[in-house]
């Protein structure tokens, strides 16, 4: 079995910021803070490496659900997380509702690609039925998000959680066990290993 490249489109799920704080006696909403900061850590390690293009799934419309308290925070974070890494060069683009009035207005700008620098598609508000009624227009509303090829989630869930169904589609999907605000680059370099040494034939 030959042994792949690099894969050019990563998906991250950062999963278990609530489950994390609930063990070390926080409030839920807090673990969402803790997440910023291994999340920079993984976008400077995909840049250092030259992965050209990163999905990274954040506030969807399910979490909408959540507790006012838990949606603040949520999206305080990914917003903080946002203006970091526009700050330190990604091209940055936003998928997601903005017509919800739970979409932060100051992305707004970058529901179109902003920058030159490593892709970064921030899924913000988003819903996969969102996407998918784009073709009722001709064509997907994330339509400038390109096939992914490997998806790494953390916090131990075995389903895509509605991300990104079509450019999914032949996805290698790894786990990791530990929660996101636990992240090590050995994650992320275990999965790239593993992804190195998956068959893939795209049903050919």
């Amino acid at each position: 079995m030959a042994t792949r490249s690099l894969p050019k489109h990563v998906g991250f799920i950062p999963d278990g910021n609530r489950r994390w704080a609930v063990g070390r006696g926080l409030p839920k909403e807090q673990g969402y803070q803790f997440g910023i900061e291994p999340g920079l850590a993984l976008f400077e390690m995909c840049k250092s490496i030259g992965i050209p293009e990163v999905s990274v799934y954040c506030f969807t419309q399910d979490n909408t659900k959540r507790p006012p308290p838990q949606i603040q925070a949520f999206r305080s974070a990914c917003m903080t997380f946002a203006e970091e890494i526009t700050r330190r060069g990604a091209a940055l683009l936003v998928v997601g509702n903005e017509n919800s009035g739970l979409f932060p207005p100051e992305l707004r700008t970058f529901r179109a690609r902003q920058g030159s620098g490593m892709k970064v598609n921030l899924l913000m508000n988003y819903d996969w039925e969102w996407d998918l009624s784009g073709l009722r227009e001709g064509s997907i509303r994330s339509h400038d998000v390109s096939r992914l090829d490997l998806i790494v989630r953390w916090g131990g869930g075995r389903r895509l959680s509605g991300f990104l169904p079509v450019q999914s589609v032949y996805a290698d999907f790894y786990i990791v066990d530990d929660y996101w605000p636990d992240f090590k680059p050995d994650h992320f370099d275990q999965a790239l290993s593993w992804f190195r040494e998956q068959d893939q034939t795209l049903g050919g």
